[in-house]
């Protein structure tokens, strides 16, 4: 018996049974949503009660939409385990059950569906046979066998690599039907666990991450719905790249942002070199010691009139409290604290005098005008702008923060952090987005960071250690899926160890996995890529691809855009003619006889042929690759050779490299 069975080769009676079983499991979703769409928030018995209970029912609605273009499902295991579960099931990408509540589809995150996955010849899972199906657009035309309870070897499934191949347009797609065992360890490690991808380019790390995103949202819904999952990425673009992804798989209440989402879209232009330093980790305490500098020492107690008497608390009392309270507790709740611990000891003296004050009376102490001018005078309120500013404008306060915080920032790193020319006030100060980290940690020392239940951090190794420390605030309480590249990094800060990475993160205890065997790329185009790594990554290994894709490179001198452009709309698929920044219009108007776009920094657009700044093609993928003069690439910024690598690495079909300028030495060695 041949390892796999394609449907010209069986009865076609068989294959039209599964597309029937298909129509049956499409009119049960949709009896399924008809029937969400009927239920009625009214039952609540309050107004807020009603909203909570109608924006779950919208939710529930929106998770049970049909994508006619999408596969309901894309397998069929048929077991012998011998346990009460039914013999045959289908998985596919959200469970569905018909009107006497008999499942049709089984959700790929439940436990059975785990053998579709994991189950081998050598270890079956109790399943005789495994059915992977073929389809064009929502039809289901085709499908093969791999007899798993036989033993043997079962050689590569044809449907399987047309489904990693598929030519693609529009935004990034889900992986459910093609996940492979590496992966599949990965999206199912437990809630509790913190993960670290290391990923070579086409290893499907990205997609790993939002798969285990959705898997730990089926696993663990009460709990998560609670705390929160959050999806973090490079730029807006990525973001609205892989934005189907979670809904196609039901999960329409992820919030995804960016790094300047979350702690604050700054963008005053910075010296690499400065914000080197602001990123660095050693940071952290200078900022600390400078908001505590702004408490000082108490030299008047308290007098607090009330009627005849004038009850007193003496100045080292005064002092005995604020030093109680500094450093044990966040700046803000340690100020409120004092306003409390002044007013009772003024209730104390009451009760001395005779009197019976309640706590009405110690909450109207710790608001009156004695008690506020002095927790004003001793513990000032500040907002995180405020101490940043005086950090960055006044040397003398920086000296005594980094001696207050015993820093080994040097001399000349602090010369680097002040400005050169200061701003009026810290109202009209423009801001750095890694000023944004150092802003977002002071806040903290205020008042504390709300945690997540799971935070997924994509393209990690380009963030400095201080916006690390700023998410690591975001899942203190839970956990992390941190994905990246290390000879990808291309920003001045970017790590060379996931150790640091997690232990910046907080997250110490994660553990770090690697993918090296890639899907998407071509062999010849990774391996051409690969003769950057030496320069950039030398410590890792080079990737591998699946996918030999003899012809999939073309090197030219003086080639022209536009023809390349042309041979490219030819074909099947997405083209990214991806250029230097400063060759955005020069390109465009090379291609103006062509119907183009310019990828916008803020959204992914869905044209067919796209002309992408290097700066964005970070994460972002397409068929054929048009890439313009390497060079400038490599020139325009102090990590260039990594950001070849990263332009090199984002064909899944084809790369055209054209170029006047000499190419870098590494890919003509």
């Amino acid at each position: 018996m041949p390892a796999h069975q394609l449907a010209p080769d069986i009865p076609t009676d068989v294959l039209a049974a599964e597309q029937a079983h298909l129509a049956e499991s499409r009119a049960a979703l949709k009896a399924m949503r008809a029937h969400a769409q009927s239920l009625s928030a009214d039952a609540a018995g309050d107004w807020v009660s009603q909203q909570i209970l109608q924006s779950l029912l919208d939710q529930r609605v929106a998770a049970l939409a049909d994508h006619p273009d999408t596969p309901l499902f894309f397998g069929r295991l048929d077991r012998a385990a011998g346990d009460d579960l039914p013999g045959t099931i289908y998985v596919g990408r959200r469970h569905v059950h018909d009107g006497g509540s008999k499942p049709l589809v089984i959700d790929w995150r439940a436990p059975v569906s785990r053998a579709f996955y994991q189950a081998s010849p050598a270890d079956p899972m109790g399943v005789v046979r495994r059915r992977r199906f073929g389809y064009h657009g929502g039809a289901l035309t085709a499908f093969e066998d791999e007899p798993l309870g036989e033993g043997g070897e079962i050689g590569p499934s044809k449907i399987l690599t047309e489904e990693i191949e598929r030519p693609r347009t529009g935004p990034m797609r889900d992986i459910v039907a093609t996940i492979q065992p590496d992966q599949d360890e990965i999206v199912r490690a437990t809630l509790a666990q913190t993960v670290c991808v290391q990923g070579a380019p086409g290893t499907g790390k990205t997609a790993v991450g939002l798969h285990r995103a959705a898997y730990l949202l089926f696993t663990h819904r009460e709990r998560l719905a609670r705390s929160g999952v959050m999806i973090v990425g490079p730029n807006r673009a990525f973001l609205s790249y892989i934005s189907s992804v979670l809904p196609a798989l039901g999960e329409v209440k992820v919030d995804q942002t960016t790094v300047a989402g979350l702690l604050g879209d700054h963008a005053a232009p910075e010296d690499p070199l400065v914000a080197a330093v602001k990123g660095d980790a050693r940071m952290a305490p200078v900022l600390e010691a400078a908001l505590w500098l702004h408490i000082v020492k108490p030299e008047d107690g308290l007098v607090f009139t009330k009627g005849a008497y004038r009850h007193r608390v003496a100045d080292y009392e005064v002092r005995e409290i604020v030093a109680s309270l500094r450093g044990t507790t966040r700046y803000n709740p340690g100020r409120a604290a004092l306003a409390q611990r002044l007013a009772h000891m003024v209730l104390v003296r009451m009760e001395q005098r005779g009197e019976s004050p309640d706590d009405r009376v110690q909450d109207a102490v710790a608001r009156s005008k004695p008690v506020k001018q002095l927790v004003d005078a001793v513990w000032p309120k500040l907002t995180p702008e405020q101490v940043l500013f005086r950090l960055l404008s006044d040397p003398g306060f920086l000296g005594r923060a980094v001696k207050a915080a015993k820093s080994d920032l040097s001399p000349e790193e602090q010369e680097l952090l002040i400005w050169r020319k200061p701003y009026r006030s810290w109202k009209s100060a423009k801001w750095s987005a890694a000023d944004a980290a150092l802003l977002d940690e002071l806040g903290d020392l205020m008042e504390r960071t709300p945690s997540l239940g799971h935070l997924v951090v994509d393209e990690a190794q380009d963030l400095s250690e201080m916006q690390l420390r700023a998410l690591g605030r975001r899942c203190r309480n839970g956990s992390a899926t941190v994905l990246g590249d290390l000879a990808q990094g291309t920003t001045p800060w970017s790590t060379t160890s996931w150790e640091s990475v997690l232990r910046h993160l907080g997250q110490g205890e994660g553990e770090v996995t690697e993918l090296t065997l890639g899907f998407r790329v071509p062999r010849e185009v990774l391996d051409y890529a690969a003769r950057l790594l030496p320069s950039i990554a030398p410590a890792l290994a080079a990737p591998r691809s699946l996918r030999p894709g003899l012809g999939s490179l073309t090197v030219s001198e003086g080639g022209s855009v536009a023809r390349a452009a042309e041979e490219a709309l030819a074909k099947e698929g997405s083209i990214g003619v991806i250029v230097p920044d400063a060759l955005i219009d020069e390109v465009s108007r090379a291609l103006a006889e062509l119907p183009h776009a310019v990828l916008d920094p803020d959204a992914a657009q869905e044209h067919r042929l796209l002309i992408v700044p290097a700066t964005l093609a970070k994460g972002l993928e397409y068929d054929h690759v048009i890439v313009v003069e390497p060079a400038d690439i490599v020139a325009a910024e102090p990590r260039g050779l990594a950001r070849l690598y990263v332009v090199l690495t984002r064909a899944v079909t084809s790369l055209t490299v054209l170029h006047d300028k000499a190419l870098p030495a590494q890919l003509t060695a």
